[in-house]
Parts: C-alpha cells; structure tokens; sequence
C-alpha cells in the first residue's frame, strides 16, 4: 500500500508536489477556518482537508484522501456542502480533486515533508537552504514586549528568552517570516525592525542585548505607535505579506487599548495578545477595561488571544504560538477597506452636465478609486454611464491595476442625454455587481446625479441594498435631497452628500473614503 503523508488542516493544493497524492487529515479542524474554492473540481489555493469534507470524502473526524492535480480553470463557484461554504474565484492557474483512498490499509507516515506543512512552523529536517527561513511561514511580525514596572527585571529577561525560542521557531530567513521588536513601557521604543536582520542568530542576539525601560505600561500608545510606524515599506514590510503585532502584557496595561485596536484593524495588522499572569480579583479594580483583550485582538474568536499562566516553564507554549503566527489564513484583519472591496461608479451623463462639468465628475471618481488597492486580489471598480439608456464603461473583472482603471477612467465618453436613474440602478445591480454576489469583497455603489430622475428610484435602490450593496448618493446642482436620500443606505445622513456646483465634488472625496472604511470594518465585527 501506498504510505500516505500526514497534512495540517491548512495544507493548501498548492503546497503538494506530487500530480497524485495520498494525505491524511488530522481530526477536528476548525470549520471555519476553511478557505475552499470551487466545487468537485477546487482551486489549489483550497485547503486539501476542506474541500474533502466538503466534498464528503471524509468527516471531520479526518481521515485518508486521496489528491488529484488538475489544470487551471475560470469561475470556480461557490457551493454550501458539510458545513463548509466555499467561495467563488475568478480563475486560478491549478486545480485540485478529491477522492477516497483505494487502499484499505493505509500507514500513516508523518513524513516530515515540507510541502505537507504550510503552518506547523517547524523547519525542514535538512534545511536545504538556511538563509531562505521557512517559505511556509509568510508573515511580517512585531513582537511588542513588555518593558514596564509591571514586569519587572527578572521576568523581562525570562520574556526574552520565550520571544527568542518563538523567534527561532518560526525559520527566519529572506523569504520567510521577518521579526522586529517593539518595547512597551512609559513611551514606546521601535528596539529593531524588520529590514534589519534576516537570520535566527543575528535577530536572537539583538533581542539578548535589549535593556528593560521600565515606566507604565502603556500598552495601547506602544500599539498606535507600532501599528503606525512600524510597517513601512522603507522598513523592511512586504507587500502582500501578513502584518502582525504579537503583544505581550504581564498584568494588564495602564492605558486605553481599545482605540489601538482599532487603528491596528485600520491598518490591516493582525494583533495578537499573549497575556501572562491575568490581574488578580483585588487587581481588577486598577483595570481600566476589564475585557481590554477582547478590544484589542484582530478578532474576538479565540484565535487571536494566548494565555500563559506565569514565564517559568513556556518552552511548551512556544510551537502552539508558532502554529497561529504561520496560519496564513487565519489573519483576518489583513483584509481592510483599501484591499478588500468592489467600488462601482453610477455616473449620470445627462446633458444638463455638460462637457467640463463633466471632467470634473470623473476627477472626482478617479480620486476616490486612487486609495483603494486595486489588484486580482484586492479591491476593484466598476464604472456604468447613464442617460435614458445605461452603458457599462467597465465591468469589476476588466481592469487589475489601479493604472489601468485610471485609464479607463479617463477614457469615458459623455453620452448627453436624459435621466433615468432608477433604470440604471437595477441595470447595475443586475449586470456589474451581479457577477460578484459570492465573491470576497464587500460591494460599495456610488450614485452621481445632478438633476431629478424620470422614473422612481426608491424600489431599485432598496433591491440593491437588498442584494448587499452599500449605497452612497451624491448629488450636485438640481439633484432633489429626498431622491439623494431615497437611494442611500442607512443611516442616510451619512451616506447622502450634495453640492450646488461641480467644483465642491473635490472635498467630499476623503468622506466617501472614510465612509465606504467605515461601513467595512462595521460590516466585520
């Protein structure tokens, strides 16, 4: 029989090497955490044990499968099956199926092979290349230590020394996760950062030398300040690259925490918190926020919060830590509002607009769709012209890159012409936004009219929010407020803007932003 080679549950198709390979999957993974694309036939960006379970091949109770590489494919769909929903992809370069293993005797081997273990965070038995670190491993890490009177001297080295073992742990090297260190204490102090060390040995002789600050421990000013200024690019953070703050607290912090949090989600940085020693009853009364970790963390699933009872005898909290730090998938708030949403643009090309004013509207979307990360992964936009009639500009699939969709922008001919909005409501719900109703994204429409519509507009805008589109109107010159706010998603205030001339389009851009962030990140809690 053939052995078969033990996986995690988020071993992805594309981390098998083999055109067909017998797995074994481990019990009681977390459904949730699945990230399966398709239907039968899966996206190799899938996890192997989703999609068996997915596709009945086992249960969660784990067990043998058997993996088939296939070509590449478009529109893999999104099916609910077994308690796993998966999600609609445009299109990827390989696929993957699953099948019940013929043999009935199978021997689990857990070779240590290191396409089966994307997320363990152990390194490969003979490291064929140390200075590359562990490729499994893609994240970009701030450890924000405790340096405060809280902690103390003695249990500030014995905090070293567990950030050290994590550190080792998890393969640093060129392309793997990279490591810097934050010190919390009255004032935060960026002790080192990513860019500077890309070996275990350099980053584990940096954190040895680190001096204990003492002072308050002002958690939440350290996490602003890290969430802030410590990914930069010209600091050594990667693009596409998980961003994660680990935040180690010894007590509880002297601070607000909660409005870091936040900024941190704002950010798309996914915080951990690692709390030692949890306040005592007669403790608590010196605690700002009793539930200050439940504030703080990325999300409040249990995932992201870490407890150990004191610092003595950690060594075996370290791989645990390490396994979560590694789990791509799991590092939800590295989806935010710039890279996580489908803008479309209802343009109105009625001819009392005329040709300068015109421009102007378009500047006006081109400064908004500016913000947003546009790519195959990330955000995307749409454009539709409307008089009587309605013609698509552009579609959300047609253009990947914010150049591109710039171009495009600039490229929209004034059609001229009357108004009807309502029309152009349901024609874009149904033809633009329609294609991407399982998708990832979050669906944002911006309505731009200057007069009134000739056709009723409050039953085609409730059916697109229906459907899931946040609606903002924006309305200019002879645009009636009850229209504007008929059509807006609720709280209408906030989601209405208006204008008596053309050249006022140009303040509200930074409110749409914030708007369109605003409903995302409200959307996610």
């Amino acid at each position: 029989s053939l052995a078969s080679t033990a996986i995690t549950c988020f071993t992805r198709g594309l981390d098998l090497r083999k055109e067909t390979e017998d797995v074994l999957c481990p019990a009681n993974c977390p459904l949730w955490q699945f990230y399966v694309f398709g239907d039968g036939v899966y996206a190799s960006l899938s996890s192997v044990c989703g999609a068996a379970i997915h596709r009945g091949v086992i249960t969660n109770a784990g067990g043998a499968v058997r993996v088939q590489t296939l070509p590449g494919q478009e529109n893999y769909p999104a099916v609910n099956a077994n308690g796993i929903q998966s999600q609609v992809l445009t299109r990827w370069a390989s696929s993957f199926s699953v099948t019940r293993t013929k043999d009935t005797v199978l021997e689990a081997v857990g070779r240590s092979v290191s396409t089966a273990r994307p997320s363990t965070g152990k390194r490969p038995k003979k490291p064929l290349d140390k200075k590359a670190g562990n490729k499994d491993c893609k994240a970009d890490i701030a450890f924000l230590i405790d340096g405060s009177y809280n902690i103390g001297q003695r249990r500030f080295n014995l905090q070293k020394n567990f950030v050290g073992k994590v550190a080792v742990m998890l393969g640093i090297g060129t392309e793997g996760p990279h490591v810097g260190v934050v010190q919390a204490s009255e004032h935060p102090k960026i002790e080192f950062y990513l860019k500077n060390f890309t070996a275990a040995k350099e980053v584990l002789f940096a954190i040895k030398e680190l001096g204990f600050r003492g002072g308050n421990s002002n958690t939440g000013k350290a996490l602003k300040h890290a969430a802030q200024k410590f990914f930069s690019l010209e600091n050594g953070a990667r693009k596409g690259i998980p961003k994660i703050i680990v935040v180690f607290l010894d007590g509880w912090p002297s601070d607000d925490i909660e409005e870091a949090g936040i900024m941190a989600r704002e950010f798309g940085v996914n915080v951990f918190i690692v709390s030692v020693a949890k306040p005592t009853t007669e403790e608590l009364g010196m605690v700002q926020d009793i539930s200050f970790v439940d504030k703080a963390v990325c999300r409040n699933n249990g995932f992201f919060s870490y407890q150990m009872p004191t610092w003595f005898g950690t060594t075996k909290f370290v791989k645990p830590l390490v396994q979560k730090l590694c789990s791509h998938e799991q590092m939800l708030c590295s989806k935010t509002c710039y890279n996580s949403v489908n803008i479309g643009f209802l343009i109105d090309g009625s001819s009392s607009i005329g040709d300068s004013n015109f421009r102007l509207v378009l500047e006006f979307i081109s400064n908004i769709a500016k913000a947003f990360e546009i790519s195959d992964i990330g955000s995307k936009i749409a454009a539709v012209q409307f008089t009587y009639d309605q013609r698509t500009e552009f579609g959300f699939a047609d253009y990947t890159t914010k150049e591109k969709v710039l171009s495009a922008i600039r490229n929209i001919r004034y059609m001229s012409g009357g108004t009807a909005t309502g029309d152009a409501i349901s024609f874009t719900t149904r033809n633009v936004f329609g294609p991407m109703k399982d998708g990832p994204n979050k669906n944002f429409l911006v309505i731009l009219t200057d007069g009134q519509s000739y056709d009723d507009v409050r039953g085609p805008a409730a059916a697109a929010q229906k459907a899931g589109i946040t609606v903002f109107s924006v309305g200019v010159a002879w645009a009636p407020l009850d229209d504007l706010k008929d059509m807006a998603s609720e709280p209408r205030e906030s989601h209405t803007f208006f204008t008596r001339e053309f050249t006022g389009l140009e303040q509200m851009v930074p409110d749409i932003i914030r708007g369109i962030c605003k409903d995302f990140l409200d959307s996610k809690q």
